[in-house]
């Protein structure tokens, strides 16, 4: 049975106004279902629910600006479904455009940062070892569990704003330690020293998410030098072909020195030995290109690239001459932005041709000057997503291999 404090009463009860009363129903709502005894205080939240989805999502949100609510805890924002840094980049339904526009700017009459970004874990201030947070979007909350070891359950629209509202969450799921421990094992390949393994990071992740769910696995094999941005792209496959909320990199992640304490010293109940051959399977799966056929387009950054991504394609263009023969997008966050113009990273690319979108995401809205034909991406999230979501076809290959592609204007793959 759930026990309220003092404090959680009293806003249950409308002592700090109807909107976090409302906040309060819905948290104390979900935390019954979760089973949860107790609410415990969050350190930050993030937002999934600033991206438009139809008249409900800013219905939600407006009521809570009519009622002057404002968030109890720093909370930044999931990308929206506009650039409104670039605002001409959207060639979409005008009226949809202004809701969308109205629903991100409610989130910030909230008291909400403007970050519009799907990895938070990139900006200043980021949550520590052991922090309990309440994150949506699910890329985020995998990395935040998995590679920060902050601790959150899967916070999805609404729910992730109430907490947010409180500054409290339901003491349940992945925010109880004994909840956090691994119960798969699965044995990666060796592909430490392939050419673009960036690739099979993503294709592992497809893998895990559908062999493990939800269900929390410890990855045995990776490369000891795995980086946080391939460790990203793992955990944003895993999640988008399973539930997976928590991966445990046995050497690597923070509550993973070894193996025992990644399952906590308990009995695994199975293990899963993954071999390049089925590596190989599905990524020929997620590609639609073949070597040579047309690009439209090459769109890398799902989720958004780091500075430290940018700067491997910087290297990467200082490999070619001449002008792009398709579109080049790269999405990122406006906080990489600022970075990447203060040190002429932005200007630089800008002259090569490609067009950095900040606070949405070309998977998801129409950004893209063409929407019809053949686009080539590294990000295994958005070989996933996009065929559905904005009708084109994708080939998938590395960056380097992206890279290439797009001065030649076909798709091209390293043997």
């Amino acid at each position: 049975m759930l026990v309220l404090s003092a404090q959680d009463q009293a806003m249950l009860d409308g002592a700090f106004g109807s909107g976090v009363a409302l906040a309060m129903r819905i948290v104390t709502r979900t935390a019954n279902v979760m089973g949860a005894r107790e609410l415990i205080d969050i350190s930050s939240a993030h937002i999934d629910g600033c991206l438009y989805h139809g008249p409900a999502s800013l219905d939600f949100v407006e009521r809570f600006v009519q009622g002057d609510t404002r968030v109890a805890v720093p909370t930044t924002l999931n990308v929206g479904s506009l650039d409104l840094i670039h605002p001409q980049l959207y060639h979409g339904d005008r009226t949809t455009q202004h809701a969308a526009e109205r629903l991100m700017k409610a989130h910030l009459a909230l008291g909400c940062e403007s970050s519009f970004t799907c990895a938070p874990y990139q900006l200043k201030h980021r949550p520590k070892a052991g922090d309990q947070i309440a994150w949506a979007e699910s890329n985020a909350i995998v990395f935040a569990n998995s590679v920060l070891g902050a601790r959150t359950s899967r916070y999805g629209d609404f729910l992730d704003l109430a907490a947010a509202i409180t500054g409290r969450a339901p003491h349940a799921g992945l925010h109880i330690t004994e909840n956090r421990a691994a119960r798969i094992v699965v044995e990666a390949p060796d592909f430490a020293k392939l050419p673009g393994r960036d690739v099979f990071f993503a294709v592992l992740g497809f893998l895990l998410g559908e062999q493990a769910g939800a269900t929390v696995a410890a990855i045995v094999g990776l490369p000891p030098d795995s980086s946080e941005d391939e460790l990203k792209a793992l955990g944003a496959a895993a999640a988008s072909s399973g539930a997976v909320a928590l991966f445990h990199a046995v050497g690597i992640t923070p509550e993973a020195p070894t193996l025992d304490a990644a399952l906590q010293s308990q009995a695994p109940a199975r293990t899963i030995s993954i071999s390049m051959d089925q590596l190989a399977a599905v990524r020929r799966r997620l590609n639609q290109g073949r070597p040579g056929d047309p690009l439209i387009a090459v769109s890398l950054g799902t989720p958004h690239f780091s500075v430290e991504e940018f700067e491997q394609l910087v290297e990467l263009f200082a490999l070619h001459d001449g002008p792009l023969k398709c579109d080049f997008y790269v999405n990122t966050s406006r906080f990489v932005l600022w970075q990447l113009e203060a040190t002429g990273i932005a200007q630089m690319l800008a002259k090569r041709g490609v067009q950095i979108v900040v606070d949405t995401c070309t998977y998801i809205t129409p950004v893209m000057k063409k929407l019809s034909g053949l686009v080539m991406t590294n990000s295994g999230k958005w070989a996933h997503y996009a065929p559905a979501n904005i009708g084109v076809s994708v080939a998938y290959g590395s960056m380097q291999e992206c890279v290439r592609s797009a001065f030649e204007g076909k798709v091209h793959f390293d043997e």
